[in-house]
């Protein structure tokens, strides 16, 4: 694992301490102890996992600025992509939000092993969070859900000035433009959508990234079973 992620990062561009492959490496192996029993990934094995998880999460401080930054990852299961972000860059202040408890344990089992600082494990759903509304520089999501569903549960998270970072497949582009309205009343502004490569792979994702403009409208979010039945107008 150690040389795959090594050279991955290389290939990335991003400088890589033994403390954050140390770190790596503890986290596989929680994960694998766990991931059968709990369900926490159907990606298994040392080398898809170092590269569909964790070169393919890091990969977004190659897209946007993450130093010194408070990030919240919404829905973040088994801290994809939270975890490996941190692992990289140890200055971000990290909250992995996640409304199964079982994860949020492992979660905290994890950060406890490889001794990471500045990371909070809240279980709890996201439109539930009114206290934590504002209080971010940064919202990633790696969650399988419409943008606009992510857009809703997201962008109500993040500062005026930050950002919302949705991992997608490569080629979410009508994704984006069904979302339009959504991200417009929920305070957002410039879109961009930015392909990456993973390496060692064949895969194509892309990044998806929407700047909060103006604040969030105090109705939004709405309750879960609302924001699934009702797009916003």
């Amino acid at each position: 694992m150690r040389t795959i992620l090594t050279e991955g990062f290389a290939a990335l561009g991003l400088p890589v301490t033994e403390a954050a492959l140390a770190g790596f490496e503890t986290y596989y192996q929680l994960l694998d102890e766990r991931g059968s029993v709990m369900n926490l990934t159907a990606i298994r094995g040392e080398e898809d996992v170092a590269r569909l998880h964790f070169l393919d999460c890091a990969a977004l401080l190659t897209l946007h600025d993450c130093r010194h930054k408070s990030v919240i990852d919404v829905g973040t299961g088994a801290g994809f992509p939270g975890l490996p972000m941190k692992l990289m860059e140890p200055t971000i202040s990290l909250t992995l939000l996640d409304s199964l408890d079982k994860r949020v344990r492992f979660l905290q089992e994890v950060c406890d092993a490889a001794a990471l600082s500045d990371v909070t494990c809240l279980h709890a759903r996201a439109e539930e969070q009114p206290q934590l509304r504002e209080t971010y520089d940064l919202a990633v999501s790696r969650a399988v859900a419409r943008l606009d569903v992510l857009c809703e549960l997201c962008l109500p998270f993040v500062k005026v000035g930050g950002a919302f970072l949705a991992m997608k497949a490569r080629g979410a582009q009508e994704e984006l433009q069904e979302a339009g309205r959504a991200i417009e009343v929920l305070g957002g502004g410039r879109e961009e959508l930015l392909p990456y490569a993973i390496p060692g792979t064949d895969a194509e994702h892309c990044v998806i990234r929407i700047e909060k403009v103006k604040p969030t409208p105090a109705k939004y979010p709405r309750r879960w079973a609302k924001i699934q039945k009702e797009k916003i107008r």
